[in-house]
């Protein structure tokens, strides 16, 4: 008979994925996975049966935290323009209150590409979950005058996706707060109805 896990598998999940956004996945070693959850490392794998897999999970954890966050603000109240530069705005503060860790999914398309495997479903998954929830929201921009006539809903959500991965490169280098404001502020004044 199997001895019952005496650990919160959740906890060990958002344990791990603070390392891998700390350090990367190469750099994360196996200790340091351990060191995070507090778990052995016949635990580690008995559990989550590799780095890999653990990674996957914590990838999977991160999105659908991230995109919960991102999904309430965009389907919130206020006009889709409004509502936007709050996911903008959200991107900064976030990045900064983070120690300038960045998206771990940005980080992991940097590190990684988009693999043929587990995480590479995983990051396309959280790309097409983004842009629907972005094109939906200049379709209704469109229709309540607070963004431009004409905006191809598809194109605008590439747009504000890749800006906002930029902000999060920002903060990683360095950025002043006030220099990724300015670029969230270029990029809805580019959709933005004048």
């Amino acid at each position: 008979m199997a001895r019952p896990r005496e650990f919160d598998e959740s906890a060990a999940v958002e344990s791990a994925m603070h390392a891998f956004w700390d350090h990367g996945y190469d750099a994360t070693s196996t200790q340091d996975l351990c060191a995070a959850t507090g778990l052995g490392r016949s635990s580690v794998y008995n559990t989550f049966t590799s780095k890999k897999a653990l990674f996957r999970r914590s990838l999977e954890h991160y999105t659908a935290r991230e995109l919960g966050k991102r999904k309430a603000i965009l389907e919130g109240p206020g006009t889709a323009a409004e509502r936007l530069a709050e996911v903008l705005d959200t991107a900064v503060v976030a990045d900064l209150e983070n120690r300038r860790r960045g998206c771990l999914v940005v980080n992991t398309l940097a590190e990684l590409g988009l693999p043929d495997d587990e995480v590479g479903a995983a990051l396309r998954r959280d790309t097409e979950q983004n842009l629907a929830m972005f094109a939906g929201c200049v379709r209704e921009g469109v229709l309540d005058g607070s963004l431009r006539d004409g905006l191809d809903p598809a194109d605008v959500a590439e747009f504000l996706l890749s800006t906002i991965s930029g902000i999060r490169v920002m903060a990683r280098r360095g950025s002043s707060r006030r220099a990724m404001h300015h670029v969230a502020d270029l990029a809805l004044s580019a959709i933005t109805a004048h």
